[in-house]
């Protein structure tokens, strides 16, 4: 059935070419035979099908991409973009190379060659099919094929197919089993190659013709029967409970990677949470016949809580580091509740090495409604209301895809390198708010970047040595720009009770700030959310356990004695950020927050800790919006009083009331996509500190993060309006470093990976599906170059390897 021979050269040949094999021509239709929708849907009238490598070993994608006929492109530029991923499927489609695609290929009445795939994210019996223009050979098509059930080998098996036997590859084969639907006619080969949309009667005729050929041949299944589901590891045997915290009866649910939906393991389990040591806990799932896990209780199972549908959605960790995701469904709500009382209480007291019942029960209540999935609505059943309009930009000069930088007039474009010999990498990011810079730091270096008018990165200096007045060399822990950006605060690991000053238009360190003898600095931030933007010198910090008020004008030690607040105990302060007036917010390792008005008094609302360390801390200028990073979730707190004595204040005001404290709302990735992305990359979550949005009188609409090599957003109104679908990825091929928002916009990221920077397009992030979270993004087409398209050249390259 297979030629080998010559196909190998595709897949195991020329490494750096991106693409493996292409088809230059022909159409992508969108069937539904079975829908109500309509039949037949063409999406691209010309295109391109091109099998590509990602920058992940053994993993390929399938991508059509739209041609334009001339002219074309400028009319389609003009039209409103509604979102990442519409914008996106305006100019191409992306499917990741695996087997539960089903992809297979056809021959029909004669010159027609089609290429077929099943929809994973329709309705059942949905497919793709791409048919091929006349002019393509029909060993062309096989050889396509060929290529596909390769790749789809390697990624099943995580090793080359080069070797493979035509057996094996036989298991990727659907050619026979799966019956490929007629799409609209294909013109013939004397026309050109047009598609036209399928009259109503020639849509209900194909439909029922194909409908009732599919039902004769027994090929009508769901995707559960056709696809191999997700199997679970052997279960962790279990140690010996010292108590035993809750108890209770529930259906159990493992998460299916293939099809993406939930499936029942067994009608009934019982869930046990016990104490098994010194603040050590474990999660027990026991079958009738087997023990299904047995699970630690860490922050790692990312709980959610849903009372509406009695269900408990967690994950779960094998031996190996891979990740599953189980959902519980229990009988009623109160034993739901009594479970979710154990579970909180393990995972909190696990957390905080401190019994639960010496926290008061308000405070309780605080932590078991943060675990709570907080939209209970569908969001299927609201009418989606239309994002902001994207800014109006020439597509032609938005670069999407990553850039590597490094530039040397001299050097050949063989010679082109992105990584430092030293083993440096990209570590922090600074975005400037009076001048379009970004200073990225790497190792003892800084890199200065231009943000240009058409939302590129353009490289303007390279700082490569910072080092103190006295001439050593230090990698910065912390920086933060200063004095209109002229200047940048510099932190040095080694020593903690200084700061430095580097003057940005010389480029070196001309200042020495001693703090204070006796209290360090463990972090700092601006005066006000914008001081930045003015001449203004102070700014406050804060040790584990002080904050104060730090000025560079003073003589001395920098720090002003009457702003300072020192605490007796322990109170572990790791973050800080200021609103617009100044007012202060402040977080700690223990998880709790405090809000401040002014320096040097007592906190008007103190926050309760739900037990992770918090990383980062933002605060909307306005001071309305409080959002903490933890390492698996973010909380976003809204601070406005809406009832009592202090209605219409805010908590860095006045104090809330005992009853009343700000009801979390806790930001995690759901269960099931955080276990698709621990499945792809081996990585466990580790959110870098979340911002806002920000700019001088613009509202903050949206939330920036990621981890690993994810970027994650979050839009401020579907949060708040409780959508169930609030956030969007984009993908990299390495770990995003830094990140954060161009100032002034929410429409424009900017990304430090370990060895290049760039600026990406917000509506080039997609929905997280199963195609988007496994595949690396590629370039735009439109790219100048980078990892994985063309190679760079001269004009292309910047200044030093960032």
């Amino acid at each position: 059935m297979f030629m080998l021979r010559n196909v190998s050269k595709f897949i195991f040949g020329d490494t750096s070419k991106e693409s493996i094999i292409e088809i230059p021509q022909g159409q992508l239709y969108l069937v539904r035979p079975l829908s109500p929708k309509g039949y037949s849907e063409l999406i691209f009238k010309d295109a391109a099908a091109t099998i590509r490598r990602t920058g992940q070993e053994f993993q390929y994608q399938l991508v059509i991409q739209r041609a334009y006929e001339e002219g074309e492109e400028e009319l389609a530029d003009d039209e409103d973009e509604e979102g990442g991923a519409d914008s996106l499927d305006k100019d191409e489609k992306i499917f990741l190379l695996d087997q539960t695609l089903h992809f297979r290929s056809e021959v029909r009445d004669g010159p027609v060659k089609i290429l077929a795939w099943d929809d994973l994210s329709g309705d059942v019996g949905d497919l793709f099919e791409f048919i091929c223009d006349p002019s393509v050979p029909s060993d062309k098509v096989a050889t396509f094929e060929l290529a596909a059930l390769q790749c789809q080998y390697e990624r099943k098996y995580r090793r080359t197919a080069q070797t493979a036997k035509e057996e094996e590859l036989l298991e990727f084969s659907f050619g026979e089993e799966k019956l490929i639907p007629s799409a609209s006619p294909v013109p013939s080969p004397t026309t050109k190659s047009r598609a036209h949309s399928l009259t109503s009667a020639e849509s209900a005729a194909a439909m029922a013709r194909d409908v009732k050929y599919a039902q004769s041949k027994g090929q009508i299944k769901t995707p559960a029967a056709e696809e191999e589901p997700t199997a679970a590891p052997a279960a962790a045997s279990q140690p010996e409970a010292k108590e035993i915290l809750s108890k209770e009866k529930a259906e159990l649910h493992l998460y299916d990677f293939a099809t993406g939906t939930f499936v029942m393991q067994e009608p009934e389990i019982t869930a046990t949470v016990s104490e098994i040591g010194t603040w050590q806990y474990w999660m027990q799932i026991s079958g009738k016949d087997k023990e299904w896990l047995g699970q630690a209780v860490v922050a790692d199972i990312n709980p959610v809580f849903n009372f509406e549908y009695l269900s408990f959605i967690f994950n779960h960790y094998g031996e190996d580091g891979s990740a599953y995701s189980w959902l519980l469904r229990f009988r009623d709500q109160n034993s739901e509740e009594r479970f979710q009382e154990g579970l909180m209480q393990a995972l909190w007291e696990q957390l905080n090495e401190m019994k639960w019942n010496k926290v008061k029960e308000k405070d309780q209540e605080y932590v078991l409604d943060a675990f709570q999935d907080l939209t209970m609505e569908d969001a299927d059943d609201q009418p989606e209301e239309e994002e902001e309009e994207a800014e109006e930009e020439d597509e032609s000069d938005q670069d999407d895809g990553q850039r590597s930088e490094h530039y040397d007039s001299d050097e050949e474009e063989e010679d082109v390198i992105t990584r430092d010999a030293d083993g440096n990498v990209n570590s922090q990011l600074a975005v400037g708010y009076k001048h379009d810079r970004s200073f990225v730091v790497r190792g003892s270096k800084i890199g200065v970047f231009k943000h240009t008018p058409n939302n590129n990165l353009e490289f303007s200096t390279n700082i490569s040595k910072v080092q103190t007045p006295k001439g050593k060399l230090f990698s910065p822990k912390k920086v933060m720009l200063h004095a209109e950006d002229s200047n940048m605060v510099l932190q040095n690991a080694e020593d903690p009770n200084s700061l430095y000053r580097m003057d940005l238009e010389y480029g070196k360190i001309v200042d020495e700030w001693k703090v204070h003898d006796d209290i360090p600095v463990e972090t700092f931030a601006p005066e006000n959310k914008f001081s930045q933007m003015t001449a203004a010198q102070p700014f406050v910090g804060a040790s584990k356990n002080a904050l104060y008020r730090v000025d560079p004008r003073v003589s001395g030690n920098k720090l002003v004695d009457a702003d300072l607040k020192q605490y007796v105990s322990k109170n572990d302060f790791s973050a800080m950020a200021t609103t617009e007036k100044g007012y202060l917010a402040v977080a700690s390792n223990k998880g709790d927050i405090r809000m401040f008005d002014r320096l040097g008094i007592n906190a008007k609302t103190h926050i309760p800790a739900l037990g992770e360390p918090i990383i980062g801390l933002d605060v909307s200028a306005d001071g309305r919006w409080v959002l903490a990073t933890c390492r698996t979730y973010l909380l976003l707190i809204d601070s406005l009083q809406k009832d009592g004595k202090n209605e219409g204040k805010l908590g860095f005001e006045k104090a809330f009331a005992k009853d009343a404290k700000p009801q979390p709302r806790r930001l995690g990735l759901q269960p099931a996509h955080v276990a698709q992305f621990q499945h792809e990359t081996k990585q466990p979550l580790s959110f870098t500190p979340a911002r806002f949005n920000t700019g001088v009188e613009s509202e903050e609409t949206s939330i920036i993060t990621a981890t690993g090599p994810f970027i994650i957003t979050w839009s401020l109104k579907k949060v708040i309006a409780g959508r169930k679908d609030p956030y969007t990825i984009k993908r990299y091929e390495e770990n995003v470093m830094a990140d954060n928002f161009r100032f002034g916009s929410d429409k424009n990221v900017i990304v430090a990976l370990p060895n290049e920077v760039n600026m990406v397009a917000k509506r080039s992030f997609q929905k997280p599906t199963r195609e988007s979270i496994a595949g690396p993004v590629t370039p735009s087409r439109r790219s100048t170059g980078g990892r994985w398209g063309s190679r760079l050249g001269r004009n292309d390259i910047v200044n030093s390897p960032y």
